[in-house]
């Protein structure tokens, strides 16, 4: 994997009550657990979000809350070709893709449900064949309440 397969990495989360957002090295967003670690020295209550899309194919979102890492992937079929995919799926611990496996969303869509996105908004975003992951990101982003300061920084 390249690093300009990572169209985009960045951290999201709340000081003080007011979104922060900044932009990672897109290296992070090819390794789990280096992503994870880069999350934990954001400052935040509400836990650390990072989002990141790869190659308008699909997208990861991670949630840490000091030492808990929640995880979701916006289409279990990318394990087929990236590693990252592959690394959230072990990080989830979910089981082996099958040959007639369809698109879908992965992992713990509730992440954001007690930021103001219910799983089923995420699900049915995810669901969309029309929507590029950054589409989805900046849609979340908005519904979350840092639209304006992720489209700054991923533009």
């Amino acid at each position: 994997m390249a690093e300009d397969d990572v169209d985009f990495a960045v951290a999201a989360y709340r000081d003080e009550g007011e979104w922060q957002v900044v932009e990672l090295n897109p290296r992070l967003g090819e390794d789990v657990e280096q992503l994870s670690h880069a999350l934990s020295r954001f400052p935040s209550d509400d836990g650390v979000l990072g989002l990141v899309s790869m190659n308008d194919d699909f997208f990861v979102i991670l949630r840490r809350s000091g030492t808990r890492v929640r995880a979701m992937l916006s289409d279990i079929t990318a394990v087929t070709d990236w590693p990252l995919a592959v690394a959230v799926a072990d990080l989830l611990d979910l089981p082996n893709l099958d040959d007639d496996d369809e698109p879908q969303a992965a992992g713990d869509l509730e992440l954001l449900s007690d930021l103001g996105m219910p799983a089923m908004d995420l699900g049915v975003l995810c669901d969309d064949d029309d929507l590029y992951p950054e589409d989805i990101l900046r849609d979340v982003a908005e519904r979350l309440g840092f639209g304006d300061e992720f489209e700054a920084v991923i533009g």
